[in-house]
């Protein structure tokens, strides 16, 4: 089984910048919880691999979390009612995905009170885990209205006092008792500023030996950031999922195999990772989107370019993936490249995500017809946007992409 190189670091670190695109006035919350929990945890003298993991578990903490409206609900208040949704939804994910399935538990239980967490049937470590998550991200909701200003230095004491009012309630007396005696220095709030927060990230990532993973363990880690994606909307539910069944099938159908093939795939899987910075509002919109509405939409693929860049630095991916809405003629985004800059896998990406998107049910318009997207295709291949033997081989066999685009 072929093994791939991939910086473990790297690629939590581009999910939770993704995650922070769903803030959208809110960023880097993810980062913030991250580096305070693994902070504590150090103080704690907790192992090396502990403090890492924690940090990990901080960035990915909210992965169950992709609409705009939960995320402003989860960093405006300490507890409210329905909390617990995105912990499972995020605990789901992780636990189908082989190389982050050991962070499942304490995900789920990252925004349950301590008092609660004892009569709770799971391990000790697991359980301060769990709750370390907690503390740093409800401190984390009581620094954002002061951060990036002075007024930080004002504040902090009074966050302390709050926090430590909830210990043995919402906290683990003994995080707590950590939390404190750390956070009584006016650099671990400095800390949290935007330049600094990346910097020290990038430092920890450079003393973390890359990750070597299956094809299999890759494609499942491609598959959590997909399941994250598409849960945006009803109407996006396993679209990239999708698009990567369709655009691994036609890629066999090119001869297109071994490693470049699951390239194809992984690449389908990811191709929308960038709308998790796009409000549902305007996903989800039933008519026609404002210039400034379609201004956003048509950044989510740059976006995507750019997270996949982190990621796979040697690869083709982020190409693959990034250029899924450039045309033939170079009348597409976000680079306008046309046909001598557009591979083979980038309009087989396209072919299979236009299909895929015409046979799904949108806001807007029904699921369409097998006959009505073909002629679709065709009327974009006459204007020079699509590739007329990409979508001549698709054709061949329409009835199995159909099925591979609804099923």
């Amino acid at each position: 089984m072929k093994l791939q190189h991939i910086d473990i670091h790297n690629a939590i670190t581009a999910l939770t910048c993704s995650l922070d695109l769903v803030g959208v006035d809110e960023i880097r919350h993810g980062k913030r919880v991250a580096v305070m929990a693994r902070a504590i945890a150090e103080h704690l003298n907790w192992p090396e691999s502990e403090c890492l993991s924690i940090l990990y578990s901080g960035m990915l903490h909210d992965c169950g979390v992709s609409r705009i409206h939960e995320h402003r609900r989860i960093t405006e208040t300490l507890e409210w009612e329905g909390a617990e949704d995105h912990c499972i939804r995020g605990a789901d994910y992780l636990s189908a995905c082989q190389p982050l399935a050991h962070l499942s538990t304490e995900i789920r239980y990252h925004h349950t009170r301590w008092e609660k967490l004892l009569e709770t049937p799971i391990d000790d470590r697991l359980r301060l885990r769990a709750n370390l998550l907690f503390l740093a991200d409800r401190v984390d909701v009581l620094q954002a209205p002061f951060l990036d200003s002075g007024l930080i230095m004002i504040q902090y004491p009074g966050i302390i006092a709050r926090i430590k009012m909830l210990s043995g309630i919402l906290f683990a007396p003994e995080l707590v008792d950590a939390f404190v005696e750390i956070a009584d220095v006016e650099a671990f709030w400095l800390a949290m500023e935007h330049e600094y927060l990346d910097e020290d990230l990038r430092r920890i990532g450079s003393h973390t030996p890359k990750t070597l993973l299956s094809i299999p363990a890759l494609k499942e880690l491609a598959r959590l950031f997909s399941r994250v994606v598409d849960a945006k909307s009803p109407y996006t539910d396993e679209h990239s999922q999708r698009v990567a069944h369709i655009a691994r099938q036609l890629a066999m159908d090119f001869g297109i195999e071994g490693y470049e093939l699951e390239q194809v795939e992984i690449a389908g899987l990811l191709h929308d990772i960038g709308k998790l910075r796009v409000s549902e509002d305007i996903i989800d919109k039933p008519g026609s989107l404002t210039p400034e509405e379609r201004a956003t939409m048509h950044r989510h693929s740059y976006d995507t370019f750019r997270i996949l860049q982190r990621v796979f630095e040697d690869s083709k991916i982020p190409v693959w993936a990034g250029f899924h809405h450039e045309t033939l003629i170079g009348d597409g985004y976000p680079f306008k490249n046309g046909n001598k800059e557009l591979d083979l896998e980038c309009r087989i990406i396209t072919v299979a995500d236009i299909f895929q998107a015409l046979a799904q049910e949108r806001p807007y318009r029904r699921t369409m017809t097998l006959e009505y997207i073909l002629n679709d295709l065709q009327s974009r291949v006459e204007d020079g946007h699509l590739d007329a033997k990409v979508v001549a081989k698709l054709a061949e066999n329409a009835e199995l992409y159909y099925r591979l685009a609804v099923a």
